[in-house]
């Protein structure tokens, strides 16, 4: 397991810096909570770890858990 710290605003480029799969960036951190941003193509599938263990448990159907996807902070993508 990697470990590292970032601060707001910062990035973490995942898979070839030239070409990445995508970027995990610190939105915003308030206190003891942390909000990050996911930047990766529409075909990758992202999930918070109990919606994945669901998915995986067969007790949730995979498209039940999709939701709607909107940029942070009012930006167009």
């Amino acid at each position: 397991m990697l470990v590292i710290t970032r601060r707001e605003g910062e990035e973490v480029v995942i898979g070839n810096p030239s070409s990445p799969l995508g970027v995990v960036r610190i939105a915003t951190i308030k206190g003891d909570r942390v909000r990050l941003a996911f930047e990766f193509p529409r075909e990758v599938d992202v999930h918070r770890r109990e919606v994945a263990d669901q998915i995986l448990a067969g007790g949730t159907d995979e498209v039940s858990v999709v939701g709607k996807i909107r940029p942070a902070g009012g930006e167009a993508n």
